[in-house]
C-alpha cells in the first residue's frame, strides 16, 4: 500500500504468478497512455464524452444485452452485474467484463475463486484484494459482519448479515466500490488501471464490455482523459504534504453510493458531517462532529485556494452557530467535492461551484496534523 487507503491492483486468479508483484501506478503519463489505447472501444461502447459538466456524475442509463452476455453470463451473475450498475452509476456490463477477465463468472476452479485467495492475495468472483501483494481492499476479514467497519470495498449486497467476497452478491457491488473509489465513473480507464495498473487489462477488459453491451449508454458516463478535467485517482495527490488528503479522499470515495441518514457516521451510511469526520478519523485526524464546529476548528482557506481533501461549507445563515452542510473537495479545478447531500441521496460527487448560496468558506485540518506530525 503506498498513498491510498484502499489499496490499488487485484489480481485475477489465472494470472497470480505472472502478477504476484503487485505493481503500482507510476504517474499519470502511464495512466493516459493506457487509456488512450481503448479510446475506440469506450466510443462503441458509448461509455465516452465527458466533460467538466458531467464529470464524476452517475448515470441511470445503462448498456442492453448482446447474444455474448444472454448466452456467456450465468443468469444469477447477470443478474447481480445488472443490479449493480443501476445501484452505483455504473455500466453493468464494465462489471460483467471485470467478472469475465477474473474467474470466467465464478466457473474458474482455481485457488482463491471459491476459497482462501491466490497467492498474491486476491480473492472471490471479482478478485479482490484480501491481503498479500494485493492489499486489503476488501477491508477486515474475507468474510465479516455487515455492520463491522473496515474502511474497505467489503459491502454486504444481498442483506444476509455478512459481507463476503467470496459470494458473487457481495463481490460484485465490492468491485463497483473499487471502481467508484478509484475515478469511476467520471474516469473509468483510470479506475480499471486501478484494478489491475496494466494498460494490458485496461484494453481486455473494455473489449469485453463492448462484446457484452449494445452501447446504448449515452455520453456523459466520462472517460476524459485529462486529470485535471477528470481527476480519477490523480498523482497529483502524492504532492499533498504527509499523504493526509489523499487518505480522507480515499476514504470519502469508497463511501459513494451509500445513504445519507441523519445523525449517522458509517459505515453504512452517513450524514454530511460524519461523513468528514469519519474521512479525516482514517487519516489519524480528529475533527469535530458537527459542520459548524468543523468550520470554526479550521484552519481556514481563501476561495481560489483550496486544494483537494479540504473541507468545502455552506448555508451559513445569520443567527447560526456556523455552516450547516459540508462537503470534501475532490478536485478544485473543476469545482467537485464529494459529500452526503441529504435525505433521500446517497453519498456522491457533486459540484460545488453550483450549490445554491455558493461556499461560505475552506478548512484544511491536514494542515494541523502536519504542525502536530512535525512537534512530536
Amino acid at each position: 500500500m503506498t498513498r491510498h487507503a484502499i489499496a490499488p491492483a487485484t489480481r485475477s486468479a489465472r494470472d497470480a504468478p505472472r502478477d504476484a508483484g503487485a505493481v503500482q501506478a507510476t504517474g499519470a503519463i502511464i495512466l493516459a497512455l493506457g487509456s488512450l489505447l481503448v479510446i475506440p472501444l469506450l466510443i462503441t461502447l458509448g461509455l465516452s464524452g465527458a466533460s467538466q459538466a458531467t464529470c464524476g456524475q452517475p448515470t441511470t442509463s445503462q448498456p442492453g444485452l448482446t447474444t455474448d452476455a444472454r448466452t456467456q453470463i450465468p443468469a444469477e451473475y447477470l443478474r447481480l452485474y445488472q443490479a449493480a450498475g443501476r445501484q452505483y452509476g455504473l455500466p453493468w456490463a464494465l462489471l460483467a467484463a471485470i467478472g469475465k477477465t477474473e474467474s470466467d463468472h465464478g466457473r474458474d476452479p482455481s485457488a482463491g475463486v471459491h476459497a482462501g485467495a491466490n497467492s498474491a492475495g486476491a480473492a472471490g468472483p471479482m478478485q479482490i484484494g484480501i491481503g498479500g501483494a494485493a492489499g486489503n481492499n476488501w477491508g477486515g476479514t474475507p468474510r465479516h459482519p455487515a455492520g463491522q467497519a473496515t474502511g474497505g470495498v467489503g459491502v454486504d449486497g444481498n442483506g444476509d448479515g455478512w459481507a463476503d467476497v467470496h459470494d458473487p452478491a457481495d463481490a460484485i457491488p465490492g468491485a463497483a466500490r473499487f471502481l467508484l473509489a478509484h475515478g469511476a465513473p467520471g474516469n473509468l480507464p483510470h479506475a480499471v488501471f486501478a484494478y489491475n495498473p496494466d494498460p494490458a487489462y485496461v484494453r481486455r477488459v473494455t473489449a469485453q464490455a463492448t462484446r457484452y453491451g449494445t452501447g446504448t449508454t449515452p455520453p456523459g458516463t466520462g472517460t476524459d482523459l485529462d486529470p485535471v478535467t477528470c481527476p480519477g485517482d490523480v498523482d497529483a495527490f502524492t504532492n499533498i504534504p504527509g499523504g493526509a488528503a489523499a487518505t480522507v479522499l480515499s476514504y470519502a470515495r469508497a463511501q459513494i453510493g451509500k445513504p445519507y441518514v441523519y445523525g449517522a457516521e458509517g459505515p453504512d451510511s452517513f450524514d454530511c458531517s460524519g461523513l468528514t469526520m469519519m474521512a479525516y478519523r482514517a487519516a489519524h485526524i480528529t475533527i469535530p462532529r458537527l459542520s459548524d464546529a468543523q468550520y470554526w476548528h479550521g484552519p481556514r482557506i481563501r476561495l481560489g485556494t483550496e486544494q483537494p481533501g479540504d473541507l468545502v461549507f455552506f448555508d451559513y445563515k445569520p443567527g447560526h452557530t456556523g455552516p450547516g452542510h459540508v462537503g470534501i473537495v475532490e478536485n478544485p479545478h473543476t469545482g467537485i467535492m464529494i459529500v452526503a447531500p441529504h435525505t433521500g441521496a446517497t453519498v456522491r460527487r457533486q459540484s460545488y461551484r453550483d450549490y445554491p448560496g455558493g461556499p461560505v468558506g475552506f478548512t484544511r485540518p491536514a494542515t494541523t496534523s502536519r504542525v502536530r506530525a512535525t512537534e512530536q
